[in-house]
């Protein structure tokens, strides 16, 4: 006997084929008819299925439908978020339809499945990769199973079978943290590799707030004020390479809490930075791109302001010397001479115009990494090499363009190998579990939902905010005060101005 299944806003017919096999109504182009109405989906179900027992139609018109046809308006049929529209649609097109293309959606079974989980192992695929796979077949062959063009849903695993040690090995490697101080030295390379304070700024803010990448890169200037962060939207990257302006990760809206002393450097930030609305958004971001965007991002040499640090003099006075206006008192020009001599820099145009915002891989491989690791990655005919440097001003001042290795005479120390910017975000959770805070704080502050009984239960209050930002500065506090017993000043200006100040 047929019956009605109820789906949103329609019924479908669902009729009884073999034991355990179900189909659905369909028309004569073998779409999914959509009733209105219960009894009439009912009625359609019957009849379909007195056909087959009468022997006058043996399967339905997708009872052979392949996996690729399927997969197609499988795809068209989600409305998910754009970020989940593209991991689907990577995983489905690299990893799926090159096994399963072609198979009879019913002639997958589990040894299918097995054999083509064991041939993406044997490829080097990491575990946590392919487990993600894994689940989005699952979840299209369970939608194939509910309508009835498989016996059972292949990719599902039971619960309890193999090896219990074998659940270990497939999770991923530890992530790399940080200290409140190796956040501050981090920054302060970033800042150097860059050739400008944004990125120290922006590091800091990273590591001292745990936002989310797509978080810090989307954040706008007037979500930014004495009383805190505000999370209203993020920019996520996506394959074709937009931008997209989304909301936060499972919708995470909440209002991020920032000491004083974060505040003020933030204000001071906007103040320097008079950023400009985007084309792209048509909104005023406070964090922009470090490189332009006309494909001159990869331009060799030192910059201004490198051989400024290593002067230790504004950038408008070594404008003044190269321009020869005769204004800057000899041995200042001089020592001006012997840094654009040992840097190896090159005068050139006007500078190009600076990219929007930043893309994640970019700020990760050429400016957060070589800052936590001291090194450069491997980037043909260049292999991994570390970061050269003139060593003074401490901590040094990273020397580009031809030769630069020769020309340098010192290079940087790891700080935290194998950190990345999501790293921060780990950092952040952990400099705040040692502050003793609670973890509904915790959870509020990272976006981080507690669907427990306690976390319902539980809630922030006003005290709870002051302890954090109370713990707050006194970790930055004593991470300035290490630093500055490193060294007094810092080419950073941002940098300099807090480590004099104190």
């Amino acid at each position: 006997m047929g019956y009605a299944e109820k789906r949103g806003t329609y019924w479908r017919g669902r009729y009884k084929i073999a034991p355990g096999k179900y189909g659905t109504v369909t028309d004569e182009h073998g779409e999914t008819i959509r009733f209105t109405r219960k009894r009439d989906a009912e009625n359609a179900a019957d009849e379909a299925e007195a056909k087959i027992r009468n022997g006058r139609q043996v399967a339905g018109k997708q009872d052979d439908e392949l996996f690729g046809d399927f997969v197609s308006r499988w795809y068209a049929d989600q409305d998910l978020a754009a970020s989940t529209m593209q991991n689907y649609k990577r995983h489905i097109e690299e990893h799926l339809l090159p096994t399963f293309e072609n198979e009879i959606i019913r002639s997958i079974g589990k040894p299918e499945v097995a054999a083509w989980e064991k041939a993406e192992k044997e490829a080097g695929y990491a575990l946590s990769s392919i487990k993600t796979w894994r689940s989005t077949l699952h979840l299209i062959l369970g939608d194939a199973f509910d309508e009835g063009l498989s016996d059972s849903n292949a990719a599902t695993r039971r619960r309890g079978r193999g090896k219990r040690a074998g659940k270990s090995r497939s999770r991923g490697p530890e992530k790399a943290i940080t200290t409140a101080l190796g956040i501050l030295l981090i920054a302060e390379r970033a800042a150097l590799l860059s050739g400008r304070d944004d990125e120290f700024v922006a590091v800091v803010t990273k590591g001292f707030t745990g936002m989310r990448w797509g978080e810090l890169v989307g954040l706008e200037e007037r979500y930014v004020n004495e009383s805190g962060i505000r999370i209203e939207w993020q920019l996520y990257e996506l394959d074709t390479g937009e931008l997209h302006r989304c909301p936060p990760k499972d919708d995470s809206y909440r209002t991020i809490d920032v000491p004083e002393w974060h505040s003020e450097l933030l204000a001071e930030h906007s103040a320097s930075s008079l950023s400009q609305p985007c084309a792209c958004h048509e909104n005023s971001y406070v964090f922009s791109g470090h490189r332009a965007s006309n494909g001159s991002v990869r331009k060799v040499g030192a910059k201004l302001v490198d051989v400024a640090r290593r002067a230790a003099v504004s950038v408008g006075t070594v404008s003044a010397v190269l321009n020869k206006t005769g204004t800057v008192k000899a041995a200042t020009a001089a020592a001006v001479e012997v840094a654009i001599a040992e840097l190896g820099y090159v005068r050139g145009g006007a500078p190009a115009q600076l990219a929007a915002h930043w893309r994640r891989n970019g700020f990760t491989t050429w400016l957060f990494r070589p800052a936590a690791t001291g090194w450069y990655p491997s980037k043909a005919p260049a292999p991994t090499r570390p970061v050269p440097i003139i060593g003074e001003p401490w901590p040094g001042i990273p020397v580009r363009g031809r030769n630069a290795p020769g020309r340098a005479d010192a290079c940087w120390l790891p700080i935290a190998p194998g950190l990345t910017p999501h790293g921060l975000r780990h950092t952040h959770r952990t400099l705040l579990v040692k502050l003793g805070l609670p973890g509904v704080l915790i959870d509020d502050r990272l976006g981080h939902l507690d669907g427990s009984v306690q976390g319902r239960y539980t809630h922030v209050t006003a005290a709870m905010r002051l302890a954090l930002l109370d713990g707050l500065t006194g970790i930055w506090e004593a991470a300035l005060a290490a630093r500055r017993a490193m060294h007094p000043t810092s080419p950073v200006q941002a940098l300099d101005r807090l480590l004099r100040a104190a």
